[in-house]
């Protein structure tokens, strides 16, 4: 997989520069750059429009309690979309446009998901597991003294430890 990445990362900017050339020989050189500066503010409009219309589907399923996996799907493919975009090329304008397309980005995102081991936790309700290095206190199992020796600031210092030079429990 890694190997995709980097020949994709490596031949992108070559096929762009190939559609550049190819392009602009058919249609000139300023129609060129106008079209692709027209296809930045289109993506830029259509995230705008889709992404609206996603926050909403998104605080749907919320308020009905259920979680919006799909919807945080679809929002990460508008959001590289739009990227894409904004990205000089025509290539990725075309990939880009593809992905703002609803049924294109269900496909997309139904074959992502069953390459993915995804693991939703709902709830939890603030508990914590006792090896993620977090120490719980309770009101009563800390308590305020003054920084006698070492302390410059003259401010109580709140610790739930005794500090270093007494042997007193607080």
């Amino acid at each position: 997989m890694g190997l995709y990445i980097i020949a994709a990362i490596l031949l992108l900017p070559l096929i762009e520069i190939a559609m550049f050339i190819w392009v602009g020989g058919m249609i000139g050189v300023f129609p060129t750059i106008l079209l692709t500066v027209i296809t930045a503010l289109a993506g830029t409009l259509m995230l705008r429009q889709q992404g609206l219309s996603l926050l909403m589907r998104m605080q749907k399923e919320l308020d009905a309690g259920r979680t919006p996996g799909n919807e945080v799907m679809q929002g990460a493919m508008i959001v590289l979309a739009s990227i894409l975009l904004l990205i000089p090329g025509f290539v990725t304008d075309a990939i880009g446009l593809l992905l703002f397309i609803p049924p294109v980005r269900e496909a997309l995102a139904r074959f992502i998901i069953a390459r993915s081991n995804v693991v939703i936790v709902e709830g939890g309700g603030g508990m914590r597991r006792p090896d993620d290095g977090v120490v719980d206190l309770d009101e009563a199992d800390w308590s305020e003294k003054s920084s006698g020796t070492g302390g410059s600031s003259g401010q109580p210092k709140l610790s739930p430890w005794q500090d270093g030079s007494d042997n007193a429990k607080p």
